[in-house]
């Protein structure tokens, strides 16, 4: 038994043990799995700029993740059980790295599920760059997917002085899902769809079509590719296995609540990083890291209209915009249409006179309310409130309050 595991919970485990000594304790594989999560629950500090009366909802991710998942899992094949006890050999390090991802990776995750992708591929960033917008020089690869510039303008992903949109969460996501859905359509198979964002669709075309396409067994494809290749896609199944067995390696997979998820928040005019930074009430190193796709430290409303900002502090910055002088007032957007989806189409079904009031959005076929609910920079549990639901569940077509306005 891992004792790091059980560190956080000692003083606990004394007290239940003076007062029940001797009463049998439950299974261990059982109490391994359950107890870290409850612990990331209780020590995650709470958003300390707005002032909050009641403990942000915690959305638990995993099982969502887990479920979205279409490859083998961690005895695969050895060499995925390997890299996975790699990336996990200092679990510290480990859980810090992939709690500062997180907020990307939600919102990456969302968008395969969009485009019918399979689950894993929201790890990739992980395997490119472990989640960071690293910024590219001349030809090289940039962003968390580690995107030439070539591929870029092939992907329709804006390159130039003034933005780059590797850089970009949702532009980036955006591109690569769409790209990935199409290799499946070609390939039919999600390891083959590796093959291909790893070393090129081209190259992949030819040797399935000299060699077939390859079978089940051996997990890892046999076509005659380079070994970087095949290492690819090896990596990104063993952080998969992780996350299906994450006490399996004595880690536990940290959660945040819905007020650290990303949104979009429009912008209508250019202004300083520092000074959009100082309205979000958010460090300017946050702002920037957040909206690395801007070059130099302006945030260009000509080169995109919007910014990704922590949903808890997206109503700050709507409301200072709402602030800005009459000249520009007219040109901004409504608080209630700031927050957009990951994808470029709004379509809600609010009318000119409701928006004085209230904002109602019609659900489309496959959203869930999370997604509307982080949409709109507001829990499910006001949603589910404002709108009289007793659960998850939702109908395509189905009209919902997203303000709370009469």
């Amino acid at each position: 038994m891992n004792a790091r595991r059980w560190r956080p919970l000692l003083p606990a485990l004394s007290i239940l043990l003076a007062a029940c000594a001797g009463t049998p304790s439950q299974g261990p594989r059982r109490a391994a799995i359950k107890k870290p999560v409850v612990v990331v629950n209780h020590v995650t500090p709470q958003p300390v700029t707005p002032p909050s009366i009641s403990v942000p909802e915690v959305t638990d991710f995993w099982p969502q993740m887990r479920s979205s998942f279409a490859m083998s899992d961690c005895d695969a094949d050895p060499a995925v059980l390997a890299w996975a006890q790699r990336y996990t050999k200092n679990p510290d390090h480990f859980e810090d790295q992939l709690r500062q991802a997180m907020p990307q990776l939600i919102y990456v995750h969302e968008v395969a599920e969009r485009y019918g992708v399979a689950g894993e591929f929201a790890l990739l960033p992980w395997i490119e760059s472990g989640f960071q917008s690293l910024p590219g020089r001349r030809n090289r690869p940039a962003g968390m997917w580690q995107i030439i510039p070539m591929t870029a303008n092939k992907m329709g992903l804006r390159v130039d002085g003034r933005f780059d949109a590797r850089l970009d969460v949702d532009a980036s996501a955006n591109a690569v899902m769409k790209l990935l859905s199409h290799y499946h359509d070609t390939f039919d198979d999600w390891r083959v769809v590796d093959y291909a964002y790893n070393t090129g669709e081209f190259n992949i075309e030819k040797l399935v079509g000299k060699y077939g396409t390859p079978p089940a067994q051996p997990v890892i494809p046999r076509l005659p590719v380079k070994s970087g290749t095949k290492e690819h896609l090896t990596r990104l199944l063993a952080m998969a296995c992780v996350v299906r067995e994450p006490e399996r390696f004595g880690v536990s997979l940290p959660t945040i609540s819905d007020e650290q998820h990303l949104v979009q928040v429009s912008i209508s005019q250019s202004m300083p990083m520092a000074k959009a930074a100082d309205q979000a009430g958010l460090p300017v190193s946050t702002m920037k890291d957040l909206n690395a796709a801007f070059r130099g430290n302006t945030m260009d409303a000509g080169a995109v209209s919007y910014v990704l900002l922590p949903a808890n502090h997206a109503q700050q910055f709507r409301d200072s915009l709402l602030q800005l002088p009459s000249a520009a007032d007219a040109n901004v957007t409504q608080p209630a249409e700031d927050a957009l989806p990951v994808t470029a189409e709004s379509g809600d079904s609010t009318s000119p006179k409701s928006r004085t009031n209230e904002k109602t959005h019609t659900v489309k076929n496959g959203e869930s309310l999370w997604q509307i609910a982080r949409r709109y920079s507001v829990s499910t549990k006001e949603l589910q409130r404002w709108n009289h639901l007793h659960g998850l569940a939702l109908k395509p077509g189905q009209v919902l309050k997203v303000s709370g306005g009469a």
